[in-house]
């Protein structure tokens, strides 16, 4: 019984030897092998690969020594370069696309703009000119109270701290009207160049130009 035992382990052993060995071999037959050009132009084949040759790409092989995938070069900062350009690009073109379709969804002519930026430009016009009354107005008003203001000077009186206060507060509101004024101006000019660049562009995608003109005509 024991001498059986013993051959039983012996079996065993050889076996597992045997099977170990063969994983071994499989192992050895499946170990990568790679192609690639050296620092001087020379084709290497080697089971290692130094770090600055997979810079410039390389072949890997199978047991057969066949080709089983080609690992392309690194990029250049050149093409790192241009590939980004070409995404930036892109993105512009997409954010453009985006803009075109919100134009038209407003505009389907660019004579439609046109009449839109009369419109607006005639508001904002309207505005300044009630402004404009407003200051008429109160440089009536100050007028009136620096002529009193002086004439009580000339009379030797006091000007009282009242009539100041009105004078100052007057000038004060002609000055914050002509502010007023002035802020809107910018809008006008700011508000046309808008619409001048929509006007263009609405040209360049419906492939229609625009009959009217970009000066807002008086209205009769």
């Amino acid at each position: 019984m024991a001498s059986r035992s013993n051959l039983s382990r012996l079996s065993a052993v050889k076996i597992t030897a045997a099977a170990v060995m063969a994983l071994s071999l499989v192992g050895t037959a499946e170990a990568a092998m790679y192609r690639y050009t050296d620092e001087n132009g020379r084709m290497v084949i080697s089971n290692t690969i130094p770090q600055e040759a997979t810079k410039r790409g390389y072949d890997i092989l199978g047991n057969n020594g066949r080709v089983v995938e080609t690992i392309p070069p690194a990029p250049t900062d050149e093409e790192i370069a241009a590939r980004e350009a070409e995404k930036q690009r892109q993105k512009e073109l997409a954010v453009q696309q985006e803009q075109d379709r919100q134009l038209l969804k407003r505009y389907s002519h660019p004579d439609q703009a046109v009449r839109a930026m009369y419109r607006k430009t005639r508001e904002l016009e309207g505005l300044i000119q009630l402004k404009r009354g407003n200051i008429s107005v109160i440089s009536s008003q100050l007028d009136s109270e620096q002529s009193r203001a002086a004439n009580i000077e000339r009379s030797g009186g006091t000007i009282p701290e009242s009539m100041l206060e009105k004078i100052r507060r007057l000038e004060s509101q002609i000055r914050d009207l002509e502010r007023e004024i002035s802020i809107q101006r910018q809008e006008i000019d700011e508000l046309r160049a808008d619409f001048e660049a929509d006007i263009k562009r609405l040209e360049e995608v419906t492939g229609e130009p625009r009959t009217l003109t970009l000066d807002v005509p008086s209205e009769k």
